[in-house]
């Protein structure tokens, strides 16, 4: 303690060192920082849904095809430590997909959501909204382009 009373308060980051957690701790920890994103938009755009509907959409956002393509998205809007965190989190031993993702799907998953971890561990709040909007956004206009061509 200081001498006058006052404790020393650390961060999260501080305390963590996110930037030395394994990768798979990282993405561990950023797949719920993705998916509460993924839910809080879904819900603020689609208030009226069933919750039925509401988890099918959720779902569309957050399986392994999805999160490859914000990979995608991402990777050419990202400064030089955040590509070293997406692509250890992409190139980690250990992960395992599951029998309806492609590998290569489901590692760049793991990738955005080492990334997401990495973030939220570090307390940059805004660069998450930051790159989660440009997911959505790029997400809607490939939509709206799909229905076009129906």
């Amino acid at each position: 303690m200081s001498g006058s009373g006052e404790e020393t308060k650390t961060t999260t980051a501080e305390r963590l060192r996110p930037k030395l957690l394994n990768p798979l701790t990282l993405a561990f920890f950023g797949d719920s920082v993705y998916e509460q994103l993924v839910r809080e938009h879904i819900v603020f755009c689609h208030q009226s849904l069933s919750p039925n509907r509401l988890h099918f959409l959720a779902s569309g956002l957050v399986c392994a095809s999805a999160q490859s393509r914000a990979y995608e998205i991402l990777e050419p809007l990202l400064t030089e430590d955040e590509l070293s965190i997406l692509k250890r989190g992409r190139n980690a031993n250990g992960v395992t997909p599951p029998k309806n993702a492609k590998t290569s799907d489901y590692r760049r998953a793991t990738g955005v959501e080492a990334l997401f971890g990495f973030l939220h561990l570090s307390g940059d709040r805004d660069r998450i909204r930051e790159l989660f909007e440009r997911i959505i956004e790029s997400t809607e206009e490939t939509s709206l382009e799909t229905e076009d061509i129906r």
